[in-house]
């Protein structure tokens, strides 16, 4: 989430963005057509160099707003860095790809979901809705673009195991909009049969010494924390 005009998009998301493009473009190449002559022995050598791809690492792919994006903090201690250091340690094949922006609503997700599943991932973690609910747009729309990116996803990647990161926001909009608010998220996960994070800042929202001054984006130490509340719900998943 972020609410400063005027800011540069935080490293991590280029940085994110430029090895989501790295993952995305390993193995392609231009070829060239064969005559005719070589048809039989280029179809021969291409089968007996076809590379083995039993160890390629799967894709655990974030796509959420400055929180998974890591605003304010290093791109290693954001909560995404973090869990995929935990794969690393428990040798798991997976690579984890941070698709983070911030200021992103689900809105704005939607329109660029496509693009980013340009190929298949094993894994999508969604961590949006935050910044709908802190502006308080309309409930309505923000729970048919959550459906929209998860059935995008579905789409483009039918094998993907989804995961679903749950928000809640402070009772600024009234306490209906509020609960409304946190109940989408539950709704969605059950809808879809999509596993379910209930409250992605568990332990941290809200508690001043793990957030920095705008009380909204985590301290490196609160991305620990979020980190290991993401990891109780994957590691069974991987």
């Amino acid at each position: 989430m972020k609410f400063f005009p005027g800011k540069k998009t935080p490293y991590s998301v280029i940085s994110g963005l430029m090895l989501l493009l790295t993952v995305w473009g390993c193995g392609s190449s231009d070829t060239k057509t064969a005559s005719k002559s070589d048809t039989t022995s280029s179809a021969t050598a291409s089968t007996e160099a076809k590379p083995d791809n039993s160890n390629k690492k799967q894709i655990v792919l974030f796509y959420g707003n400055s929180l998974t994006a890591g605003y304010g903090v290093e791109p290693s201690q954001a909560f995404p860095a973090l869990v995929g250091q935990k794969i690393d340690s428990a040798g798991l094949n997976y690579q984890v790809v941070n698709a983070g922006l911030s200021g992103e609503t689900t809105a704005g997700g939607k329109s660029r979901i496509s693009w980013v599943m340009r190929q298949p991932v094993a894994v999508f973690v969604l961590e949006l809705g935050g910044n709908d609910g802190l502006r308080g747009l309309p409930l309505t729309a923000t729970r048919q673009n959550l459906q929209a990116i998860i059935d995008t996803v579905r789409r483009k990647s039918p094998e993907a195991t989804i995961v679903l990161a749950g928000m809640q926001i402070p009772p600024n909009m009234g306490t209906t909009y509020t609960k409304e608010f946190r109940g989408l998220f539950k709704e969605l996960a059950d809808k879809n049969k999509t596993i379910l994070i209930p409250f992605l800042l568990e332990d941290v929202g809200g508690i001043a010494k793990l957030n920095q001054p705008d009380g909204i984006h985590p301290t490196p130490a609160g991305h620990k924390i979020v980190a290991n509340t993401v990891w109780k719900v994957l590691q069974p998943v991987l």
